[in-house]
């Protein structure tokens, strides 16, 4: 018997929800930071074995917006709950039960599939502490779950246990992607997430949520893969901590971009990288069709 169906991943911003997709379905598929609100748009991770096909939705954290791009992000968190067969609610164990988890509980109560309830960073805490179990309590008693599950993205912890729990309630049906397929993100999709990953991490708080990666070109030669990719930022000074004094920094962000987008694509690889201030482009809604947070 084939099980297979689709499971969105919800919880507020920086829980590990890329974390787990990542490390469920082995790639790097969705960016990974300690920046909060990093994803933002719903990706498609695609699990696969002999028993199994399981179409992982990673969705951007739900939060209070601030601008245009941040209505965009909840949007697509909040859809993913519409067609799918499970959702996973992920919640950082070492933070405390606040106002945002009860905004979510708030919005699964109205959900009409199996929720389970996944304790993630259970490495940070101690089990048996009695903080750790009156936050537990306040989470648990939130919402009705099918199953609750405490795990550790970063040590691999339970995976496999949370894993089986999808599969028991996940049901019969066939492949709804080839299975050698591990994401239905088109490339030039991923490679731009890669870039702003590498943004991110080289540019810590300076940078994060103003900048956005168009990939303008790509072309396949016998030997590599070029590609131009133009780096959006809203304002000139930013723009200067980007290109770094003498290009430095653009220099950096290439070298780490160009080393994962040639795993990815398991070739050599030319990159150019560009960059070009777009003046508040998280509120103008053509720039935000144009660099794809456009809701369907």
């Amino acid at each position: 018997m084939h099980k297979s169906g689709f499971v969105a991943i919800i919880g507020r911003p920086n829980v590990g929800k890329s974390s787990l997709m990542n490390n469920i379905i082995g790639n790097h598929l969705s960016i990974i930071s300690s920046t909060s609100q990093t994803t933002r748009n719903s990706i498609k991770g695609i699990y696969n074995d002999d028993e199994s096909q399981i179409v992982f939705i990673d969705t951007p954290g739900i939060h209070k917006p601030q601008n245009s791009l941040g209505e965009f992000m909840n949007k697509q968190s909040l859809n993913s709950l519409n067609d799918c067969d499970c959702v996973l609610w992920i919640v950082d164990a070492s933070s405390d039960y606040g106002n945002g988890d009860m905004f979510v509980a708030n919005i699964l109560a109205y959900v009409n599939v199996p929720i389970i309830l996944v304790f993630n960073k259970m490495d940070l805490v101690d089990s048996n502490d009695n903080k750790f179990i009156e936050n537990k309590n306040q989470f648990e008693n939130s919402c009705k779950f099918e199953k609750i599950e405490y795990i550790s993205c970063t040590n691999n912890q339970n995976i496999d246990t949370l894993l089986k729990d999808l599969k028991n309630i996940l049901p019969e049906g066939p492949a709804y992607y080839d299975k050698d397929q591990i994401s239905d993100s088109i490339e030039r999709f991923i490679i731009s997430e890669i870039i702003r990953e590498k943004i991110i991490y080289l540019t810590k708080e300076e940078i994060p949520h103003s900048v956005a990666v168009e990939i303008e070109e790509m072309k396949e030669n016998e030997d590599n893969v070029e590609i131009y990719a133009c780096i959006v930022c809203e304002r000139e000074s930013q723009k200067k901590i980007l290109v770094g004094a003498k290009a430095s920094m653009i220099k950096k962000i290439k070298q780490y971009s160009k080393r994962d987008i040639q795993k990815l694509l398991a070739c050599s690889v030319y990159l150019e990288l560009f960059v070009k201030v777009d003046n508040n482009w998280r509120n103008n809604k053509s720039s935000l069709a144009r660099l794809g947070y456009k809701n369907k």
